[in-house]
């Protein structure tokens, strides 16, 4: 019953949200984040948002502005939802003009010329949008997405990447491994874009990151280092009225660096490194509601609903 009726709200939100005048679906999710946030101390998820951003912003940021920060947080979150109950409804001249790019030329000059490119981004903004923008610009993408429950659900959101034109395979379950699907897909010119702030299994790549250790998915590396491939930290974060993108190139060690695993795992600490620089930059856009630090867990140990759609290799 409970998956029934996680699996019915999303669908409700679909229907509803895309059916409202853009300022009135912004106004109501911006006062439920508002409700949300005077919750906050009820909600594990929160809490685990509070602590991850306390370990970005550091012990010293006072009280008063690190509540602040949270609330900024919140909305965030909130708008996230909102557009992404509103993306399928939005034209090709919507996603050029809603997302704009800095240094686009890191991904054009490879994606134009056929060859694969790797995009890695963190839990910021609106990773679906980034997506979208990408498939509108002509270039064919894929992701990998993270089963969700229930199953429902994650057929759902699998349906809703795919009306967005993006390819989806399954982190778990498919007919072939996902590695193995993305080094054929990047041999044939695509754009694999993969959430990589996150390591889903636990036996990521260990790496520093806002002074202390974490994992990471060595997944965008291995790709980079298998393909030949460039990998590309993706910035995201809002603008009061368009999501707003910044590529960096992650440098990839030669071979003489080592052995593939030495030098996967120095690649994937140069991503986390570029994903630390942009998460302090916006650290409000970060919508990381999961535990990333073992030393960190504000929620006790505890599961829930799935509280975003993620993607993951």
């Amino acid at each position: 019953m409970k998956d029934e009726l996680v699996e019915g709200a999303y669908a409700a939100g679909w229907r509803v949200v895309r059916m409202l005048p853009a300022p009135v679906a912004a106004g109501l999710f911006q006062t439920a984040a508002d409700l949300l946030y005077l919750r906050r101390h009820r909600s594990a998820g929160l809490a685990q948002l509070a602590a991850n951003l306390r370990r970005v912003v550091g012990p010293d940021l006072p009280a008063d502005e690190f509540d602040d920060l949270l609330r900024r947080a919140v909305r965030s979150y909130a708008r996230y939802w909102m557009e992404a109950f509103r993306l399928p409804s939005l034209s090709r001249e919507d996603f050029l003009t809603q997302f704009l790019v800095d240094n686009e030329e890191v991904l054009a000059e490879p994606a134009d010329a056929g060859r694969g490119v790797i995009l890695t981004l963190p839990h910021s903004a609106n990773w679906d949008l980034a997506g979208a923008w990408v498939v509108t610009r002509g270039w064919p993408l894929v992701s990998v997405a993270e089963r969700l429950r229930p199953e429902g659900l994650y057929e759902r959101f699998v349906a809703y990447r795919r009306s967005l034109g993006m390819e989806i395979i399954p982190l778990t379950g498919g007919e072939q491994p996902p590695f193995d699907v993305l080094v054929n897909r990047l041999r044939a010119g695509y754009v694999v874009a993969l959430l990589a702030d996150r390591d889903l299994p636990g036996r990521g790549a260990k790496v520093d990151f806002f002074g202390s250790q974490t994992r990471m998915p060595p997944g965008p590396a291995l790709l980079a280092l298998r393909t030949g491939a460039p990998l590309v930290a993706v910035e995201l974060w809002y603008d009061e009225r368009v999501t707003r993108a910044r590529l960096h190139p992650v440098p990839l060690p030669g071979p003489e660096e080592g052995t593939v695993p030495q030098r996967a795992r120095v690649a994937t600490q140069r991503m986390a490194d570029r994903f630390a620089e942009a998460i302090a930059r916006h650290p409000h856009d970060w919508h990381m509601l999961q535990r990333v630090w073992q030393d960190i867990d504000a929620r006790g140990g505890r599961s829930s609903a799935p509280l975003m759609p993620t993607g993951h290799s």
